[in-house]
């Protein structure tokens, strides 16, 4: 599933991973669509502990699955930070410059 998920990559997801791929963000490594456990992270990287999550209309109606879903992360010892697909679309380098803030933790 996560392999499909990497080919039918949402339009902000798409965009976000230009900004992301091949260590282009402060020289860290991301993978898109990670598979962690049970669950399918959108951006992952290893070495940060950073799960980065583009959220669209649908989790306007997930939002109880998503907080379970953040607490096994976190529970891992895992930080995830989310951003709305609008976000993404209309504030790329704000939403880039909060990355690179969790990435400096």
């Amino acid at each position: 599933m996560a392999q499909q998920m990497r080919c039918e990559p949402t339009p902000a997801e798409k965009l976000l991973w230009q900004k992301l791929r091949d260590k282009q963000l402060l020289g860290f490594k991301f993978r898109r669509q990670q598979t962690i456990d049970r669950f399918i992270v959108d951006f992952y990287c290893g070495e940060a502990r950073l799960v980065v999550e583009v959220d669209g209309e649908i989790h306007d109606y997930t939002q109880e699955e998503d907080a379970i879903r953040q607490e096994f992360l976190e529970s891992l010892g895992l930080q995830v930070v989310r951003f709305r697909n609008g976000d993404v679309l209309e504030r790329m380098e704000g939403v880039l410059q909060d990355i690179a803030t969790c990435l400096q933790r």
